[in-house]
């Protein structure tokens, strides 16, 4: 099982850091159903936007489960040391660097995946880091920032050389976004160069898709990303078949009306009713997304006003499902 600092992991599937959707309620979701760690969602290490509400929100991690994790992003090493330490301060356990991120905002800071273009960058920002607080520090990268300039191997050297304590890697360059397959050679090559643990990420769907992944890079772990998203169970089906070789059933339809209803009201506890709806919305659109007639309950869903009519609605979803398939 993997190992970063003091922290031995009881499982070897990992959440990956998403914006507007790792969120609390979703990240205590996914620690309930099996992840082994679970980041919060990229904070900007800005400090004009520290105390900016949505900030203070993607901060709140102090009930959670051990070890805590915040992500954080930024181009100056000062900047975003400093950052790390008033973190630790308030209870980060682990700070992760986001080196990564491929979307434009991130990359109009010279942020996320732009740094891999600055190797020297890299660098220094990572033993400001390392320097600046006396917990573990992680890197999530990309191979590179684009296939002529795949670099994720000198990247995870300067990484190791530093003092990250654990390194997640997207197998995929900034260029290529999230389109092709994932380069699992590249990550692969990053394992076997370095001694520190290594993370693959990318298109990992199944317990199947992940126990290929492991085998084919010799990774520490596996990081799961937009497959989680609808599907907090995904943890626990991984881990099981890695362990058993063993697919768990399918989860019931009455155990994810259960899960949904209880992330729709922890979301709703968390943002407050009116934000509450609008990131509602988007979770129920990846829960139901394989249920025939989704299509057309997002639809009518969206439309709905109250934190009472979501939950109606879900169950009237629920119930309406169990009858179609009790006639057939």
């Amino acid at each position: 099982m993997l190992r970063i600092g003091p922290y031995q992991l009881d499982s070897s599937v990992l959440l990956a850091p998403m914006a507007g959707i790792s969120d609390r309620p979703f990240r205590a979701l996914c620690r309930q159903h099996g992840a082994a760690l679970t980041a919060t969602e990229m904070l900007s290490s800005n400090p004009l936007l520290y105390n900016s509400k949505g900030s203070q929100r993607r901060r709140i991690h102090k009930d959670e489960l051990a070890p805590r994790v915040v992500q954080i992003a930024g181009a100056d090493p000062l900047t975003i040391a400093q950052a790390a330490r008033l973190n630790v301060e308030e209870g980060a356990q682990i700070i992760d660097i986001n080196m990564g991120c491929p979307v434009k905002k991130i990359l109009q800071q010279a942020a996320g995946s732009a740094l891999l273009k600055d190797e020297t960058l890299v660098a220094n920002i990572l033993k400001a880091v390392v320097k600046a607080v006396n917990v573990p520090v992680t890197l999530k990268i990309r191979t590179g920032w684009s296939p002529e300039m795949r670099n994720g191997l000198a990247i995870a050297r300067i990484a190791e050389d530093a003092g990250i304590q654990a390194l997640a890697v997207h197998g995929r360059t900034r260029a290529c976004m999230f389109n092709g397959t994932a380069e699992y050679d590249t990550i692969a090559a990053i394992k076997q160069a370095v001694q520190i643990p290594v993370i693959a990420n990318g298109d990992i769907c199944t317990p199947q898709q992940a126990r290929a992944v492991l085998q084919q890079t010799h990774a520490d772990a596996v990081m799961i990303g937009r497959s989680a998203r609808g599907k907090p169970w995904i943890f626990r089906e991984i881990q099981h078949f890695l362990q058993t070789g063993t697919e768990l059933p399918a989860m019931p339809d009455t155990m994810v009306e259960l899960i949904l209803l209880g992330h729709v009201r922890e979301l709703h506890d968390f943002y407050g009713e009116h934000l509450g709806l609008g990131y509602t919305r988007k979770n129920v659109a990846w829960y139901l997304e394989t249920y025939p007639g989704a299509r057309e309950f997002r639809s009518m869903f969206n439309t709905l006003d109250s934190k009472n009519a979501q939950i109606e609605q879900i169950e009237q979803f629920f119930y309406s499902l169990s009858q179609r398939e009790n006639a057939a």
